[in-house]
């Protein structure tokens, strides 16, 4: 599939099997290598070069000889004098947009004749064609471009398993030059990278879905200037990492992605389609929902706009640090589960979720009876729920629990269908909604006045918590919870099933949690359904950013249109959030195709200008 790409073929220098260095490989020869642009990522180069024992010069613009000196390294103010010490390397770690500048300065008459050229640029097209046209015929070319950086190789603890890409553009055919060049390669082979040898119009194919993406998305978020809230879920925390990983890099990076990488346009191109189709998706659907509703004389039931929530004191919202109120499980009090805490549950809505709830409350002893549209009896078997196909039956057994884990949409519905005339008058009604003002605002207007009523949201679903639910967040609302000690307790039994489990409890008002989650999960779904329509796929080039796009992509993917558009239609704060991502997207491309625009004018106004000069003179 991929004709110019191969992975290095094993040898001894490249099994790695531990953290520790290869035990068995012979020692490789020191390199003389010349570092050409010390700053960042030339010192963070430099690092490993040194520990290994190969003699480093280096040089800058910049003034790093202090720098040099902490790390062991011969640092020379005049390019001439670095080059007459004669280096078998010269490793260019100069900014894309400087490397042509910089080639045009160097004194190549200083060095031999043989010497080996190797950049570490983010684009390889680019970089390959300049070394042609500049490097004298006889010196050797290797394209590189290690997928990583100090950040990425901090949060991985070191090399192993890190990209390494290359392609050995010119590598003179005696046997010094080859050995020469494979001591460079071998030196990030010895850290355990992942050695992958690709064209480099291969690389800048993949680099341009993958790393250009990325960076993309990074800058996006980082624009909206996102915030951890005490409602992350995994998802959210993955993105808030990729805007603070990207954001440590400059604008030039990011630019230099996109000018020259032939491939970059056409993606940013792709990502705007995308994003207009899902808005568009979104507007449509909602126009047709209230011109239906106009049409059927209820518009005023359209839970769209905040102020459609009448007499809803929660919206008052107080913006203070101590807003969500973490609730403690003590073992102690609640002592193990009991005929005294155990709880006859009824779950209205046995798909997916509920199953996967049912599962856990059946592990901890309570009685679990369950309904849905669909026949799950054998479902329910299997997880030892009782299962009814009539809620009328359902209701008559007198759960003390109902618990709804029905859609965001169907909600209203089911909730109006109920026969509450079968309940017990105290009955503890509980939802599990994404969003948390329409579900209470809904109970308070059609539960009768004696049912109590938890809002809550687990922040984590079948995917995310298939290997438990140790500090996963689960937040919850006491909307309404009888005084008398038995209702209190049988709040607090419920509340239990999931402390017990390691959630993370967070006591949050309604309103609060709605404000958080339209600045978390929506933009995280938002993301994931983004990346979605870009059908993007693995590959040989992944870097950490992109795979966590990719997992981002898969576990949004497994959740229905319907719960992206209930988290937008049904969260007074989505449509502010949604306008932000838009107008963080349009400000990002001003600034790409406005600094292309100053490049262009200002390489016009250099190439007329001598020109001019003689027209002046004339």
């Amino acid at each position: 599939m991929f004709p110019s790409l191969s992975l290095r073929p094993p040898k001894p220098t490249a099994v790695v099997t531990d953290n520790n260095p290869l035990p068995n490989s012979d020692p490789i020869p020191p390199l003389r290598i010349a570092i050409i642009g010390f700053g960042n990522y030339g010192q963070f180069l430099a690092e490993t070069l040194i520990s290994q024992g190969h003699i480093l010069f280096a040089h800058s613009r910049s003034d790093h000889s202090s720098a040099a000196r902490r790390l062991g390294v011969s640092y020379f103010a005049d390019l001439h004098d670095l080059c007459e010490r004669h280096p078998d390397v010269v490793l260019l770690c100069t900014s894309i947009l400087s490397i042509e500048n910089v080639l045009k300065t160097l004194p190549f008459q200083r060095l031999r004749r043989n010497t080996l050229f190797v950049d570490v640029l983010s684009v390889k097209e680019f970089a390959k064609t300049l070394l042609l046209q500049y490097l004298p015929e006889d010196f050797d070319i290797l394209c590189t471009h290690p997928m990583f950086g100090p950040q990425s190789v901090n949060s991985n603890h070191g090399w192993r398993g890190l990209r390494f890409v290359y392609d050995k553009v010119r590598i003179g055919e005696d046997r010094l030059r080859i050995s020469r060049c494979e001591s460079f390669l071998g030196v990030f082979e010895r850290e355990g990278c992942e050695m992958v040898e690709m064209s480099v119009t291969d690389h800048d194919k993949f680099a341009a879905e993958s790393q250009f993406i990325t960076h993309t998305l990074g800058r996006l978020l980082g624009m909206l200037k996102l915030q951890s809230t005490p409602i992350n879920t995994k998802g959210y925390e993955a993105l808030l990492d990729l805007a603070e990983n990207t954001c440590g890099d400059s604008f030039d990076l990011y630019y230099g992605l996109f000018v020259y990488n032939k491939n970059s346009l056409e993606v940013l191109e792709r990502i705007d389609l995308a994003f207009e189709a899902l808005r568009k998706e979104l507007f449509s659907r909602l126009h047709g929902v209230v011109r239906k509703q106009s049409f059927e004389g209820e518009a005023k039931k359209v839970h769209v706009f905040p102020n459609g929530y009448e007499n809803d004191a929660s919206l008052d919202m107080m913006r203070s640090e101590d807003v969500a109120v973490k609730y403690e499980y003590n073992p102690q009090v609640s002592g193990s589960v009991n005929d005294g805490s155990r709880l006859k549950i009824g779950i209205v809505g046995f798909g997916n979720f509920g199953q996967f709830l049912g599962k856990t409350m059946v592990k901890q002893g309570h009685t679990v009876l369950a309904y849905s549209r669909t026949d799950y009896t054998d479902v329910a078997a299997k997880l030892g729920v009782s299962y009814f196909s009539d809620l009328d039956d359902l209701f008559e057994e007198h759960p003390e629990v109902i618990l709804l884990c029905t859609s965001i949409l169907s909600t209203e519905k089911v909730l109006k269908s109920l026969p509450f005339q079968r309940l017990k008058r105290s009955t503890l009604f509980v939802d599990v909604l994404s969003v948390k003002e329409f579900p209470r605002s809904l109970f308070l207007q059609t539960l009768p006045q004696d049912f109590d009523i938890l809002c809550t949201h687990p922040m984590f679903g079948p995917e995310s918590g298939k290997n438990g639910w140790n500090n996963l967040a689960f937040v919850f609302d006491k909307v309404r919870i009888g005084m008398d000690d038995r209702k209190k307790l049988r709040c607090d039994s419920f509340l239990d099933i999931f402390a017990r489990e390691g959630c993370c409890m967070v006591e949050m008002s309604c309103a609060e949690h709605d404000w958080h989650a339209a600045g978390s999960q929506f933009i995280t779904h938002t993301v994931g359904r983004l990346l979605e329509k870009l059908s993007l796929e693995s590959t040989p080039i992944d870097t950490k950013g992109y795979e966590t796009l990719l997992k981002l992509v898969e576990n949004t993917a497994g959740d229905s249109f319907d719960l992206y558009y209930g988290l937008f239609l049904y969260n007074p704060n989505a449509m502010e959030q949604l306008e932000r991502f838009h107008v963080a997207f349009e400000s990002l491309k001003k600034q790409l195709f406005g600094r292309l625009h100053s490049q262009h004018s200002h390489e016009l106004a250099k190439s007329s200008s001598p020109k001019t000069t003689k027209l002046l003179t004339s």
